[in-house]
């Protein structure tokens, strides 16, 4: 389900695992002042149908549902989803705003930049036993690091309260992917320009992770924000929404 919001040039939100598309509320006005806000809830989330296929169908059918071009930017998991849909259509993509991402969020023997199976697993077992709970717990953890942690674990918290909270095959699923998904093999087929957010203290995906896409991706900018956590367009709201602002109105190359 995707509400839209302001005038201007296409912008499509899409968040990350365990909370919806009200996490971006507090920056909602200020984006579609210039811009027309697509605020995606993925499939479980929300009031959107749990209706989702496997992380490329889901994929497809996010970018198939929004206008040409778009600019999609995608936090954490819904950062992953947003590579996997430039790959899949790179004529629809105006361009990538990649913020706390990774291309794989699970450590590999090559691959360290990253959580360990153990954590992934860990909040499997929970989120089938204690689904609010494990949220509650979810947003301390993303918080930590950041030097406004206890105001944006408030906003985060408030943010659950907003909407109908997700589904717990919702949840599952996206865990799922969060264990078996690499994108490292798609990123050199990434055409679309990229500018990537990412908090210096991330204490999910390591701002290692960060630099690694901005290396790999061909026409990347990486965007550090000191002091922040997994959530840097909480922790410097005004920067963000400047960096988003020039983003979406560069003109796309003829």
């Amino acid at each position: 389900m995707t509400r839209v919001v302001g005038e201007g040039p296409d912008l499509a939100l899409i968040h990350g695992w365990g909370l919806g598309s009200a996490v971006w509320e507090p920056l909602r006005p200020a984006l579609s002042a210039h811009a027309r806000v697509h605020l995606i809830d993925l499939p479980g989330y929300g009031e959107a149908a749990d209706d989702s296929g496997d992380f490329t169908a889901t994929a497809q059918t996010l970018i198939d549902a929004l206008p040409n071009p778009v600019v999609l930017c995608g936090w954490s998991l819904g950062g992953m989803l947003a590579v996997r849909a430039a790959v899949l259509a790179p004529e629809r993509v105006n361009g990538l705003v990649l913020v706390g991402a990774t291309a794989s969020f699970t450590q590999r023997g090559d691959w360290r930049a990253a959580q360990a199976p153990a954590v992934v697993d860990s909040f499997s077992a929970s989120v089938r036993l204690q689904p609010e709970q494990t949220l509650q717990r979810f947003v301390t953890l993303l918080s930590q690091g950041d030097n406004q942690a206890r105001a944006i674990t408030r906003e985060l918290l408030a943010s659950l309260n907003r909407a109908p909270g997700p589904q717990i095959e919702a949840l599952g699923r996206g865990l799922d992917w969060l264990r078996e998904i690499d994108l490292r093999p798609l990123l050199p087929a990434v055409t679309a320009r990229c500018l990537l957010v990412h908090g210096e203290n991330d204490p999910l995906n390591p701002l290692a992770a960060a630099r690694y896409l901005a290396e790999t991706i061909a026409n990347a900018r990486l965007e550090v924000f000191g002091g922040a956590g997994h959530a840097p367009f909480l922790n410097d709201r005004e920067r963000f929404v400047r960096l988003l602002d020039d983003f979406c109105h560069v003109r796309p190359a003829p």
